[in-house]
C-alpha cells in the first residue's frame, strides 16, 4: 500500500512537472501564432520553424524528464519492497506531522 503512495506521489510529481512544460510550449505557440497572423511568404516560414522548433524542445524535454525520474522510481520501489514496515512507519510519521501543522491552522 505504501508502494502504491509513493510510486502515486513521483507520478504526480513528473505530471506535473510535463504538464507546466507543455503549458508554457503552449503560451509560446499561441504568440507566435498571434505574431504569425500578418506574416506570409519568407516570415511565415521562419516562423513555422520557430514553432517546430519549440515542439522538439518540447519532446526532448519530456523524454529527458523521464529518463531522469525512472532511476528514483526503481530505487524507491526496491527500497519500498525490502522493507516494507519501515516505510509504513515513515508514512505514518509524515501523515502525522502533516496533519498536526494542518490542525494548527
Amino acid at each position: 500500500m505504501a508502494r502504491k503512495i509513493i510510486d502515486q506521489v513521483a507520478e504526480d510529481q513528473i505530471k506535473d512537472q510535463v504538464f507546466s512544460e507543455l503549458q508554457s510550449l503552449i503560451e509560446e505557440s499561441e504568440k507566435l501564432l498571434k505574431s504569425s497572423a500578418s506574416l506570409v511568404g519568407e516570415e511565415a516560414d521562419t516562423l513555422r520553424g520557430q514553432i517546430a522548433q519549440k515542439l522538439q524542445q518540447a519532446r526532448g524535454s519530456v523524454s529527458s524528464m523521464r529518463d531522469r525520474t525512472r532511476p528514483a522510481v526503481e530505487a524507491s520501489e526496491i527500497y519500498i519492497g525490502g522493507h516494507p514496515w519501515q516505510t509504513v512507519a515513515i508514512s505514518a510519521g509524515f501523515g502525522l506531522v502533516v496533519g498536526l501543522l494542518l490542525g494548527r491552522r
